[in-house]
């Protein structure tokens, strides 16, 4: 597991449409954030994030009671459909 560092400069669940958010350096743009899937004690959140200069499209998940004990995690968009798992080192918003 890789050590996570993370910045932020407002609660990630208050991350909108058009905030930037920096993975590992490289700047991504929020296009939605949504509730994926809701656990009834917690709610599993996905932040639709997006490269324009390479046009791929990404998506970090967290669950909102947990962010104390977890990191969010980092997806790349592979096709059409399906979601692969990526390790950063820093996060930031």
């Amino acid at each position: 597991m890789v050590d996570v560092q993370i910045k932020a400069s407002k609660p990630i669940e208050q991350l909108k449409k058009g905030d930037k958010v920096k993975v590992d350096g490289k700047l991504f743009e929020v296009d939605e954030q949504y509730v994926l899937i809701d656990h009834k004690t917690t709610k599993e959140m996905a932040i639709d994030i997006f490269d324009a200069k390479t046009d791929k499209d990404f998506q970090i998940r967290y669950f909102t009671e947990r962010l104390d004990i977890s990191d969010p995690e980092l997806y790349e968009l592979q096709g059409e459909i399906m979601y692969v798992k990526r390790e950063y080192k820093k996060l930031e918003w």
